[in-house]
């Protein structure tokens, strides 16, 4: 591939760089949100079916909107490669932007029963349809926009925007908190939606001013636009292998390192270590705040050393370092559990044929088993257990330390009211052990070592700055301009959308499955070696080709 001769960005340039990250910011803050506020989500929208249940659901929910991120990638990408960049990043800022500011205004489930779960996915899924054709226009337009030697740079103030826009949602909600108080989980958690449709009024604002990419402007004066860029992407070899390349070699790893340190990190601090909602944001925006320059550090480093090297290495040092991490993470945030998990672990002694996995779609499956029972008990306090197989027939026993122990009970035959008098019965027996053997029902403030966990959730960001500061730059080098926005979306999107934003679904589930609380990052682990390998071996290094390429 050719070389370009380096040239000086304008001040023009700078300007319509900088107008196209803060709306970039603005549509993240719209879409993570709902992730932020997902304890609150479940409670009034799902609250139909069980606690672990609804908590599942709401991060389905959380995940439909990146399921559907691939989709608006072909959508909006074939749209950005006909008519243009500038023109598509209207359309899509206004699509979030309102989708958001619906959820603020959407009756619950006590409300309006089960038709507020489905306008609820239904929002989110016009929001990940949005989001999906949002990213590679951003990244295309600000590449395309950058001389030689500096494209990693600045594609990384577009890599910000995901962080920056995670942080703003996490301070306006705090403020609403501190003004709403008691009232937030009821109507105070609707306010930062409806924000968005301010932020929606500065964003079309924003965006109107922008002009449209040099590159993109010459290739169509010279007639050398694509008529089919979907069929050219994608029904074409040379260029499919490439999109594969890119989403087993790079974005797949990238993805799943970056939400295990945002989101997943956000979800484990609150619903297994019990630290309060409140504290738990304001320590993972110390980590972003002090990690988020990195992303300019690493994008830079990739124009002299190359883009492969620093996301490669990054999902390794990912993958090796993630249960360590959040062992410690466990023993800073809340050492009473910790202690307690070493000096008294707790065991479920049941029939295995007894014990249902305990997710259920539909809110009718009755958990009513003895090993059932002690199983979402103990998964509702966030406690790690293990499992051990008993004698069929036997009654399931959660066994705390070496000598206490709780039998169960059988529900199936008991009427509703007496199944609750039981369960709360069990309960408290339960929760009596427990306490007795050290296990806290929430974390202590006064023990959560704050430096030490800031500096572990800032590590896990530095980790997301390294896979993610030089992807936008490495993607949109890949492709040629006329299929370019098409072609870099739909990897990045099927990394991110359903490698990435299914994470916290799927690795809850491995927690509720096996009791392990760090059971579910096997799941990162593996995707990112594996990515790191495939990388390894398939990819080329990109720093140095010429984006003014029509072939």
């Amino acid at each position: 591939m050719a070389t370009a001769t380096p040239t000086v960005i304008t001040k023009e340039e700078k300007k319509v760089i900088f107008a196209s990250s803060l709306g970039t910011v603005f549509e993240w803050y719209d879409f993570y949100l709902y992730g932020s506020l997902a304890t609150i989500i479940s409670k009034q929208f799902f609250s139909g079916v069980n606690e672990t249940t609804a908590f599942i659901f709401a991060l389905m929910a959380f995940a439909a909107g990146f399921a559907v991120r691939p989709f608006g990638a072909l959508l909006f990408g074939r749209i950005g490669d006909i008519v243009g960049r500038k023109y598509t990043f209207l359309v899509t800022i206004i699509i979030m932007g309102a989708s958001t500011a619906i959820v603020g205004m959407l009756p619950n489930y006590a409300s309006i029963g089960i038709a507020a779960p489905i306008v609820l996915i239904c929002m989110r899924l016009l929001q990940g349809l949005a989001l999906g054709g949002e990213y590679g226009g951003a990244a295309t337009y600000v590449a395309e926009h950058s001389p030689m030697g500096k494209r990693g740079l600045y594609t990384a103030w577009i890599q910000t925007t995901a962080t920056i826009g995670l942080f703003l949602s996490l301070i306006v909600i705090l403020i609403c908190r501190k003004l709403t108080g008691p009232s937030f989980e009821t109507w105070g958690w609707r306010i930062p939606f409806l924000l968005s449709l301010v932020l929606l009024g500065v964003s079309i604002y924003i965006r109107s001013q922008l002009n449209e990419s040099p590159i993109f402007k010459k290739m169509k004066e010279e007639g050398k636009g694509s008529k089919s860029p979907l069929t050219e992407s994608f029904g074409q070899w040379k260029n499919l292998k490439i999109v594969l390349m890119a989403l087993f070699g790079a974005t797949a790893g990238q993805a799943v390192v970056w939400y295990t340190g945002q989101f997943y990190a956000l979800f484990f601090m609150t619903k297994t270590l019990m630290v309060d909602d409140q504290t738990a944001n304001l320590l993972i925006a110390a980590g972003l705040l002090i990690g988020t320059p990195f992303f300019l550090i690493f994008g830079s480093l990739s124009d002299r050393i190359g883009r492969k090297r620093i996301i490669l290495t990054g999902c390794v040092l990912a993958a090796l370092t993630f249960i360590p991490l959040f062992k410690a993470l466990t023993y800073y945030a809340n050492p009473a559990i910790f202690e307690a998990q070493k000096n008294s672990p707790v065991r479920v002694v049941a029939d295995p044929a007894t014990c249902k996995f305990q997710f259920d779609p539909i809110g009718k499956t009755k958990f009513v088993s003895p090993c059932d029972i002690a199983k979402s008990t103990l998964a509702k306090k966030g406690v790690n257990y293990s499992n051990e197989v008993a004698p069929a027939g036997t009654n399931a026993v959660v066994y705390v330390g070496t000598s206490e122990k709780v039998e169960s009970f059988d529900g199936a035959a008991l009427s509703g009211d007496e199944l609750k008098l039981k369960q709360k019965e069990f309960d408290v027996t339960l929760t009596a052990q427990l306490t007795n053997a050290g296990y806290p029902a929430k974390a202590d403030p006064a023990q959560i070592n704050y430096p030490m966990v800031i500096a572990i959730l800032t590590l896990l960001v530095i980790y997301v700055t390294m896979v993610y500061g030089p992807i936008a730059a490495y993607l949109v080098e890949m492709f040629p301009t006329r299929i370019r926005y098409t072609s870099m979306s739909l990897p990045y999107h099927i990394g991110n959308g359903w490698f990435g934003g299914f994470l916290p679904t799927v690795a809850f589930a491995m927690v509720a499955a096996t009791g392990n609380i760090y059971y579910g990052l096997w799941y990162p682990i593996t995707i990112a070696l594996g990515t790191a390998i495939i990388g390894f071996f398939v990819l080329p290094e990109t720093k140095d080709w010429d984006l003014d390429h029509h072939d």
